[in-house]
């Protein structure tokens, strides 16, 4: 995994720099994010990793899945991709990108995990003081996660604030052992 981190990071910072430079930081995310659930598919990866299968026919098969919507820089990194043998890495790849792309925007994905269904009061509480925290824009994404009993999880890029129920408990257990 984090070989293939460091071979993805040159790549998705060649297509970050082209998608700023010509304004189209959405457009890339979307190809990418597309191009990456593609390549993921067991049929896909089957084909893509073959040896059997021609570079060529790769390419061709990746062009087409990226769709008519495709710019002619969008194609070329496509071909760069496949003639270099990195279409599997292209999870990574739009993995790094979308990371450069929040740090250009100043925004941050955060991820609450809690036991029970947030009502729109705490959401807006939690965006509020991440923001506050990050001094970014925040993306809210909330997940259900019945076995922390009670409380919540956040995580901000590499930050996590675990206000759990469920570790509170193990804290607490660890402490009287």
């Amino acid at each position: 995994m984090a070989e293939a981190i460091t071979i993805a990071r040159p790549y998705a910072q060649a297509a970050f720099d082209e998608a700023s430079r010509a304004g189209k930081l959405k457009d890339w995310s979307d190809m990418l994010q597309s191009l990456a659930e593609a390549a993921a598919n067991a049929e896909v990866r089957e084909v893509i990793t073959s040896p059997r299968v021609p570079r060529k026919q790769v390419e061709g098969l990746m062009l087409a899945l990226g769709g008519k919507q495709l710019d002619v820089t969008q194609q070329n990194f496509i071909r760069v991709l496949a003639e270099n043998q990195r279409l599997t890495i292209l999870t990574e790849i739009a993995a790094l990108f979308e990371m450069l792309r929040a740090d250009a925007e100043k925004n941050v994905d955060v991820t609450v995990t809690s036991a029970f269904d947030l009502n729109d009061t705490q959401k807006q509480k939690i965006a509020a003081a991440m923001k506050a925290r990050t001094g970014r824009e925040v993306r809210l994404h909330c997940e259900i996660d019945k076995s922390l009993l009670g409380g919540v999880v956040i995580r901000a890029g590499d930050q996590v604030i675990d206000g759990s129920a469920r570790t509170r408990l193990s804290e607490l257990a660890h402490a009287l052992a």
